[in-house]
């Protein structure tokens, strides 16, 4: 499986953010998409959700076969950097909700309890109010209810940022297993967290995207080489 975007561009009134984006992403790796603040990234991810519509271009998926077809809504989750969860319901009443609605498309399903163990979430806190979670509980409510949607693209808007050390390197452990079958691509401006979880780095320079070499991860001359492209970004 292939995710093909072609000829992408978006615009804010005079300021162009993504320049005739052309790119390839291939099933079973995490691309780490890499840019500075405001580069554009959060803007890409909801043109591709379609929440937000580009001014031209369009993407698909195609698969092994060469056979194209277009996105839809199933294909596509998204992980918010600030978590959105309906704060009056539990996180039980949540999941419950969650795959209610969706029990036709989920599949081999597995009980309530069986999801919170697989995300470490203790059983003291499965009936509390999701108003009541820490911002890494959120974020891993919001990242279970789309390992439960299984979507073939999961798009990850800087979702570690704001996590302390211990959920982020669970989190990261959980995005390598589930990376098989599905493209992942994690947004993030911080160049050593890419460099350690994704198979490939993808800059967004200038409004558009380049695949950066990862030949060497530790050698200088690649940090070098990023560090200089993110510096002219902001320069512009």
């Amino acid at each position: 499986m292939k995710f093909v975007i072609e000829h992408l561009s978006k615009s804010f009134e005079k300021k162009e953010v993504l320049r005739d984006i052309d790119f390839t992403f291939d099933e079973g790796k995490i691309y780490g998409l890499l840019g500075r603040n405001g580069a554009g990234k959060t803007t890409l991810f909801n043109c591709l959700n379609r929440d937000l519509k580009a001014d031209s271009g369009n993407f698909y998926i195609e698969d092994e076969n060469g056979v194209r077809r277009e996105v839809s809504a199933e294909d596509i989750g998204y992980v918010l950097s600030t978590p959105t969860v309906p704060e009056f319901l539990t996180g039980r009443e949540f999941l419950k909700f969650f795959m209610d609605i969706n029990e036709k498309s989920i599949k081999n399903p597995k009980s309530i309890d069986e999801y919170f163990d697989y995300m470490s979430i203790e059983p003291e806190d499965r009936d509390k109010l999701l108003k009541d979670y820490s911002h890494g509980m959120k974020n891993k409510m919001q990242m279970l209810i789309n390992i439960i949607a299984q979507p073939n693209i999961l798009l990850l808007d800087e979702p570690l940022t704001s996590l302390d050390v211990v959920v982020a390197e669970e989190m990261k452990q959980l995005l390598r297993s589930l990376k098989q079958d599905r493209i992942t691509i994690f947004s993030t401006h911080i160049m050593d967290l890419a460099l350690d979880l994704c198979d490939e780095i993808v800059l967004l320079n200038h409004g558009e995207l380049e695949v950066v070499e990862k030949t060497d991860l530790d050698s200088r001359e690649f940090k070098d080489k990023i560090i200089a492209a993110l510096r002219e970004e902001g320069n512009e």
